[in-house]
């Protein structure tokens, strides 16, 4: 004589409702996905079109930026004992 073990699952012990909630996870699971890649992509393309032209005033500020910190570093040097 054999006793079913307590920790097997029979496949009617699962209860009613089992199945609806096992395909309600798997939506839920593949909306998530589906969620997921949408922001990926939304990030993405954002990145991309929001790249503009570089604005002239931009590059003069930077070009005067560049220069400033040339020139202290020169000043930097000729301190420097050496």
């Amino acid at each position: 004589m054999t006793q079913a073990q307590p920790t097997e699952m029979q496949s009617n012990d699962r209860g009613p409702g089992y199945r609806d909630r096992q395909t309600l996870g798997r939506a839920l699971m593949w909306i998530g996905v589906a969620g997921l890649s949408a922001a990926l992509t939304f990030a993405v393309v954002r990145a991309l079109v929001k790249r503009r032209p570089a604005d002239p005033t931009s590059l003069r500020i930077q070009q005067l930026i560049d220069e400033a910190n040339t020139l202290l570093k020169t000043l930097d040097d000729q301190k420097s004992p050496g």
